[in-house]
């Protein structure tokens, strides 16, 4: 068939096709594919919506899908971030699924909480955010499991696969907490608890394994030739974690001025003839190297040759091959330091590991580096004992600040130039990578998708609110509204130290005010004398106006520091409900939780 045969054989029309547009645009994996399976259901069932004498057939409630017709065996239930959560859940229920098993798979924040109590077997895939919170697409379903409405669950089996990262204090918590939590309730392990630091791949692939496993043992009438399994095979990603694709720098322009202002870079790559694409609010993730002055500063400290053989899965290479493109030195781990205060015999540092340590913890772990800790701490090591000390180094991951429908194939990140110590900090490991990247040099990346972040419909008004680099995803979402004509207001509520050495593609966002397409900026600078304050002021400066776009069913974006800027914009924008909205302060909260899980109230935090 030739290619204008094919478009006038399209069988919607174009009102029919804007709707459909409009039905999947946002939705993510899970939902995609029951849309599918419901409407090739009608397909092979001979049903039209505009067949004489009848009406398309109601969509069953999952509550009875699963309790009163017994349809489904287990649920899998994920909370992600990042998409690693996502991913392993999803690649469970592709097992299941080939083996005929009757399953179901849900974001967390899709989950229906009446059906917990009639639930018979769950397994939940929990990623950590942060210092020990929920991923956001979760947070209504663990309020819920903790609350005093949560019900009795004798009758559930269960498994949790925790995901965390070993370099903040309250590794893999979240997913502690729920396994613990489902036990208190009455709920029986089928499986015990993985808690999975960044390397997670072989840990999840052994639950993974058991998880498939312990329900083939059950009844055959739970898997056979009756469940048709209707599931979109979705097109393999050309590149991806495990095979970047290496991509050209076309530019690295430092955005910020002056002496003892972070250096932060705006970096544009090529994807040209790579076949990856994206969307506004995805990520890029970078495979990076480390710091060759840290390498160096490694080997001094252990006092260790760097030709040295060392042998890790069954591979065998030189030490400080190891260290500068295999092995994590510049964030500091729970178990590197478990591992050091044992091999050294340094109570002191043991005892930094214990309940009630977190705060001094904390400090040493984001202020600390390898090096730091073995000239602190010493102790005799040979290549092999170092080498298996340490975990592998991971990509790191940057909000893109590039729109495709604008750029083509090129993609824009934003980089804040990071150091870790006092007077003389050592680098992090992706961004002195990038930032000492010149034109043409090549940079290993892939494409992260990131469906929890995205735009509404062009019709509506969107709130972005974000610091520093936070800002990044922002200007995607502008380029996007522009090129594809959203109908939609913009606003932008932006803090940085300074007005004139750190506010991020200033010339950028002045230019969209003055043509209109940006139709408010709110400015915050926490450093400059006569405008000290911070985003969350100014939500509340502007509160009668954001509860009006609110209410006018505007979606509110945040991006930033989890730690801090998050949890002061929750604050302000629930205090903005509870003052313009005549709401007690739990209604408040309560509000701003249904907006988050309607997909009005989007965070992309870290």
């Amino acid at each position: 068939m030739s290619p204008s045969a094919a478009l006038n054989s399209f069988p919607l029309a174009a009102e029919r096709t804007e709707l459909l547009s409009q039905l999947v645009r946002g939705l993510d994996t899970p939902g995609l594919l029951w849309i599918s399976g419901y409407t090739a259901g009608l397909a092979r069932a001979g049903v039209t919506a505009g067949m004489t004498g009848g009406a398309m057939p109601a969509i069953a409630s999952p509550a009875r899908d699963v309790q009163t017709d017994g349809a489904w065996l287990a649920s899998i239930v994920y909370g992600s971030q990042t998409g690693n959560g996502r991913h392993i859940a999803e690649a469970l229920a592709d097992q299941l699924l080939a083996r005929g098993l009757r399953i179901r798979l849900l974001r967390a924040g899709e989950y229906p909480l009446r059906e917990l109590a009639r639930e018979r077997r769950l397994f939940v895939v929990m990623s950590t955010q942060g210092d020990g919170d929920p991923p956001d697409d979760a947070r209504a379903m663990t309020d819920f499991l903790f609350s005093r409405r949560a019900p009795r669950l004798e009758a559930l089996e269960y498994s949790v696969l925790a995901l965390g990262d070993s370099s903040y204090p309250r590794y893999c918590e979240i997913g502690r907490r729920v396994d613990e939590r489902l036990a208190e309730l009455g709920a029986r392990r089928i499986l015990d608890r993985i808690d999975c630091d960044v390397d997670f791949g072989p840990a999840a692939d052994a639950w993974k394994v058991q998880a498939a496993g312990s329900l083939h043992k059950l009844s055959p009438e739970h898997a056979g030739a009756k469940v048709a399994v209707l599931r979109a095979v979705p097109d393999a990603a050309p590149y991806d974690r495990a095979r970047p694709f290496v991509a050209e720098v076309l530019a690295n322009q430092r955005i910020t001025i002056g002496e003892g202002v972070r250096d932060m870079r705006h970096v544009e790559l090529s994807l040209a003839g790579s076949g990856l694409s994206y969307e506004p609010g995805d990520a890029l993730g970078v495979v990076a190297e480390n710091p060759p002055q840290t390498v160096q500063a490694v080997l001094d400290a252990a006092r260790l040759d760097a030709s040295q053989q060392a042998m890790r899965d069954g591979r065998s290479q030189p030490l400080s091959q190891w260290l500068s493109t295999e092995l994590e030195i510049t964030r500091v781990t729970r178990s590197m330091l478990v591992t050091i205060a044992r091999r050294g015999a340094h109570a002191d540092l043991a005892a930094l590991l214990e309940p009630g340590q977190e705060s001094a913890l904390r400090a040493l772990m984001s202020q600390t580096q390898l090096p730091d800790l073995l000239v602190r701490y010493p102790a005799d090591w040979d290549a092999a004992s170092l080498v298996g000390t340490l975990r592998p180094l991971v990509p790191r991951l940057y909000s893109i600040a590039s729109s495709a429908s604008e750029v083509g194939e090129e993609v824009h990140i934003a980089v804040a130039r990071i150091g870790t110590g006092g007077g003389s900090p050592r680098p992090g490991a992706a961004s002195h990578f990038l930032a000492t990247r010149p034109d043409a040099a090549l940079v290993p990346v892939y494409v992260e998708s990131n469906p929890r972040f995205r735009l509404p419909a062009p019709d509506r008004d969107i709130v972005m609110i974000g610091a520093g680099s936070g800002v990044a995803p922002y200007r995607a979402f502008l380029q996007d509204r522009v090129a594809t004509g959203a109908r939609g207001r913009n606003w932008l509520i932006f803090g940085a130290r300074h007005f004139s050495q750190d506010f991020l593609y200033q010339l950028e966002w002045q230019r969209a005010l003055k043509r209109g397409t940006l139709a408010r900026i709110d400015l915050a600078f926490s450093r400059d004398r006569h405008r000290h304050a911070y985003v969350q002021h100014r939500i509340c400066e502007a509160g009668a106006v954001l509860h009006d776009w609110i209410e006018g069913g505007a979606t509110v974006y945040v991006c930033g520091d989890a730690a801090r800027m998050a949890p002061d914009v929750d604050r302000a924008i629930a205090d903005v409900m509870e003052r313009h909205g005549g709401m007690s302060a739990e209604a408040a909260r309560e509000h701003l939780s249904a907006l988050g899980a309607e997909g009005r109230y989007l965070r992309d935090v870290y």
